[in-house]
């Protein structure tokens, strides 16, 4: 029995007409979440970045070579405000790990690269990051693990208007 256990139990004392299984759900997922967050923070940290800016190196990186993509890309991907992946670019910018490129057709269009020091740095943390991915999921099997993703975009999907994926079994950074 763990903690949300003995809370389900605790309302099923007090209040038994409430239905407490999506309660116990949603306990655990944020439980599971705290914990999952602070693991791959803690990778973060180790290379000096922050979970968006690592999102936004491994962004680049997945796109493929030349590693260079269009803010308005990097938003979309990233669901973020324009303001919010500004100071986030301003950020890598600082530490050489991307840069700003102005179009010579445009003036007013750039794209953002990695820097050469940006991918090296990119690639080691990522190894990392995904190393710790596979270890945080090592107490499930394969078709556990296939079985909880499926699940899961089934239910995000009830979210958003994208159409679930097949099942694949590859995991997403």
């Amino acid at each position: 029995m763990d903690i949300i256990d003995r809370i389900v139990h605790q309302w099923a004392t007090e209040k038994p007409e409430l239905n407490t299984l999506p309660m116990s759900i949603f306990g655990r997922i944020l439980r599971l979440t705290k914990h999952l967050e602070q693991e791959i923070t803690s990778i973060h940290k180790r290379y000096d970045l922050k979970m968006g800016e690592f999102d936004v190196l491994a962004t680049l990186l997945r796109s493929g070579a030349p590693y260079q993509l269009t803010p308005s890309a990097l938003i979309s991907t990233a669901m973020l405000t324009s303001g919010a992946m500004t100071n986030r670019l301003d950020k890598l910018e600082q530490k050489n790990l991307i840069v700003r490129i102005h179009s010579h057709v445009d003036r007013r269009s750039i794209s953002v690269k990695l820097t050469d020091q940006g991918y090296q740095l990119i690639n080691q943390a990522l190894a990392e990051h995904v190393a710790a991915q596979e270890r945080l999921m090592n107490t499930l099997n394969q078709t556990e693990q296939l079985q909880l993703s499926a699940l899961l975009r089934s239910w995000l999907s009830s979210f958003n208007s994208e159409p679930p994926s097949t099942p694949s079994n590859r995991d997403i950074e």
